[in-house]
């Protein structure tokens, strides 16, 4: 197998301003562009303008650069965090080639390069950069193997035609899932979603291009496939099943993992019952993810991520008012006032993957964890391993609502946090990757 190259959609917009740093070729021409363009939607084609010239292009522009090592594009107002509570704009740039696809009235920006290249791009996105190279070997295999695992996926859903459900609905209840597969023009998406990506924009270290030349075609495998290896922030103590957070597929390499030496003291973790969910999550167990160590915390979080301090337990207030509109306004129904919310079903992590909503107007059922996650906050609730409490009944009608909540994201496969404190206890990338993803190995692919 060679190294495949990636496409990662970046941007999509009726109009996209970019600057291109070098001599770029428009393929299928002997036409050379450089400096501040501008792609826009004009007549159901793409113009693209530099000063007063203009080209139209029927629905595709690939822009390739002279030399790959020396130039690069930059693109503005690139959203990074969608819909997350730290969404913002960046200037950005990278390295590759620059395609520009219709689609409708609007355009997708979309660059391509080598999964390598893309890497080098990810681990420093998703994490600093300055991390230790334990840590940063096991987030490239992790991520390889994912984005690997992705296009395979997406091969086989082509070829076979498979129909793509991510919604089961009734008049009860509606159980809704996230994945990547909602991308049809390209592999990956550059955010949250997918893989934080960010071009060459992050600095690279020394040791983030160490981490991934070391590593270079290794990938997780299980049953001679390559891994679907998920990851999230903090798993707040044990990691979750995929089929609870995505398809109701069973991975065995994505099952619940303690995330620390051994099972917790005094605690029952058998979270179908509420008093133990309860106990879990109104207190701090040790974990390799329960850490304040601003040391370990900068490695996983960067700049803006250091914005959340409380990731491993936390808690939200509302009031009556507050809550009562967010519901409305987010699932487009009228409860009336919010009575109570019933945990129905939750996953190994204490993550909530069914919540009952109990209204003065209307009952009803609402999953899966990201569901319930942008149910209840105007962007996304850090995780779904939640209980509440409620006070001030005015004529039976809660006035205050109190989430205690448990990690950060959707707990699945490897903690990043958890993976931290463990390179620097001493750790190698092999153990902590045979931690979190059981019924591995390691294989190098290319």
């Amino acid at each position: 197998m060679n190294e495949p190259k990636i496409s990662i959609g970046i941007l999509f917009e009726k109009s996209i301003k970019f600057e291109l740093h070098g001599n770029f070729r428009i393929k299928g021409s002997q036409q050379f562009l450089s400096g501040i363009c501008k792609a826009k939607v004009v007549n159901d084609k793409i113009e693209l303008s530099k000063n007063d010239t203009s080209l139209q292009f029927e629905n595709e522009i690939l822009l390739v650069p002279s030399n790959h090592s020396t130039e690069h594009f930059t693109l503005r107002d690139v959203i990074i965090g969608v819909k997350f509570h730290w969404e913002r704009k960046e200037k950005q740039s990278f390295k590759g080639w620059l395609k520009l696809l219709r689609v409708g009235n609007k355009i997708h920006a979309i660059n391509i390069v080598p999964l390598e290249e893309y890497l080098t791009s990810v681990i420093s996105s998703e994490m600093s950069a300055k991390g230790t190279i334990q840590l940063l070997k096991a987030h490239a295999i992790v991520s390889r193997s994912w984005v690997m695992a992705q296009l395979v996926k997406a091969k086989k859903i082509k070829k076979e035609n498979l129909a793509h459900e991510t919604e089961k609905k009734n008049e009860d209840e509606l159980i809704r899932w996230y994945d990547r597969e909602d991308h049809e023009h390209f592999d990956v998406c550059a955010d949250d979603h997918c893989q934080r990506y960010q071009g060459i924009t992050k600095i690279y270290t020394d040791v983030s291009k160490q981490a991934v030349n070391e590593t270079r075609g290794l990938v997780l495998m299980s049953n001679n496939e390559i891994c679907d290896a998920r990851f999230s922030k903090s798993c707040g103590g044990i990691s979750e099943a995929f089929e609870n957070v995505w398809e109701p597929v069973h991975y065995p390499y994505l099952i619940p993992v303690v995330d620390y030496k051994y099972e917790p003291e005094n605690y029952t973790i058998d979270f179908s019952n509420e008093r133990n969910a309860r106990k879990w999550i109104l207190s701090s167990p040790p974990a390799f993810c329960n850490t304040t160590d601003k040391q370990i915390l900068s490695q996983v979080l960067i700049d803006y991520d250091q914005e959340t301090t409380d990731f491993y337990r936390w808690k939200v207030e509302y009031t009556q008012t507050e809550l009562a509109e967010l519901i409305k306004e987010k699932s487009k129904i009228d409860f009336g006032e919010i009575l109570d919310f019933v945990p129905i079903q939750r996953g190994a992590s204490a993550r909530l993957i069914k919540l009952k909503v109990v209204g003065t107007k209307k009952t009803f059922i609402i999953g899966k964890e990201l569901e319930i996650r942008k149910l209840l906050s105007k962007s996304h609730l850090y995780s779904s391993a939640i209980v509440f409490d409620k006070s001030d009944e005015v004529n039976g009608v809660p006035q205050k609502f109190v989430l205690h909540g448990a990690g950060w994201g959707h707990g699945v496969g490897l903690c990043q946090i958890g993976a931290a404190l463990m390179s620097e206890s001493g750790f190698f990338f092999d153990e902590i990757l045979s931690h979190y993803y059981k019924n591995t190995v390691l294989k190098q692919v290319y």
